[in-house]
């Protein structure tokens, strides 16, 4: 800015506050206490805008701002840990919340506009014209038992071996645990006696480290379970048959537009899918 700006800019500033802000005097300009205040304040709103233009261009960007995503079990596990990890190594000011629910209440929350998307499956209930949908991939089930359970050494079975056995199932309705009935229906059995319900992955866990039940999981809480640094002491039955649950999606509010932040979030999921290819097996 030139001299002449700056004097009638600030002429222009003393004549709005009727007050000097400077004085002139032979060694130059020495602000008033009037000028003090001013200056001190002035500052704080330069650096206030400059951080106003910093925060809005990385909002405006992807590169901040917040997401809410949500997810049933397997895919949060294996999609969106990994997508939010590489996400949060490039943008660590994304705000990103993870709802982990079984469907029907996942859709529920992107009805009400709470959720950016998820990753789960759209009830019959709902209309699926009022959402975006994508294809994302099926989920293999595998048998989680006990390390020492007395099925684990055994060759690769048919669930029908394992019907007299303890289960601990999801509730009523549940993909798993509709997939695991279809299972025992297609050897002409009823789902088993001994049956605890539960969602609970921790009351799960702790009820198969007591007893020779049985528990149904996707491969990934599997993964997480038995690989390291993890390496609990659980096994995973062999089958002489995948059992796999109909395919998850991603599911969008067709009315409501999401941020750039949660647009990379989803890109990156999509990018896991697409290497993973659309088959767990």
């Amino acid at each position: 800015m030139s001299q002449p700006a700056a004097s009638r800019i600030l002429a222009e500033l003393e004549k709005t506050l009727e007050t000097p802000l400077f004085l002139r005097t032979p060694k130059g300009m020495e602000p008033t206490a009037a000028g003090e205040l001013v200056a001190r304040h002035a500052a704080r709103l330069s650096h206030d805008l400059y951080l106003l233009s910093s925060e809005f261009e990385a909002l405006r960007g992807g590169q901040a701002g917040a997401v809410r995503v949500g997810a049933v079990t397997g895919p949060a596990l294996g999609q969106l840990v990994p997508a939010i990890q590489r996400i949060k190594e490039e943008t660590p000011n994304i705000d990103i919340s993870v709802e982990v629910a079984p469907s029907v209440i996942l859709s529920r929350r992107l009805e009400a506009g709470d959720l950016d998307f998820a990753l789960c499956r759209l009830p019959a209930t709902v209309d699926s014209r009022d959402y975006i949908v994508e294809p994302a991939r099926d989920e293999i089930v595998r048998l989680l038992v006990r390390t020492g359970h007395p099925m684990l050494s055994k060759d690769p079975m048919p669930i029908s071996a394992l019907h007299h056995l303890p289960w601990v199932l999801q509730e009523r309705g549940a993909p798993i645990r509709s997939a695991i009935e279809t299972a025992f229906a297609d050897e002409s059995l009823s789902t088993p006696d001994d049956v605890i319900t539960t969602s609970s992955l921790l009351l799960i866990i702790a009820l198969l480290s007591r007893s020779d039940a049985i528990a149904p999981i996707s491969q990934e809480v599997v993964n997480l379970l038995l690989d390291a640094p993890v390496s609990a002491s659980f096994g995973m039955l062999r089958l002489n048959r995948p059992i796999t649950v109909e395919p998850y999606m991603i599911v969008r509010n067709r009315d409501r537009r999401i941020t750039q932040a949660a647009e990379r979030l989803l890109e990156a999921v999509r990018q896991n899918i697409r290497q993973l290819g659309p088959h767990a097996f």
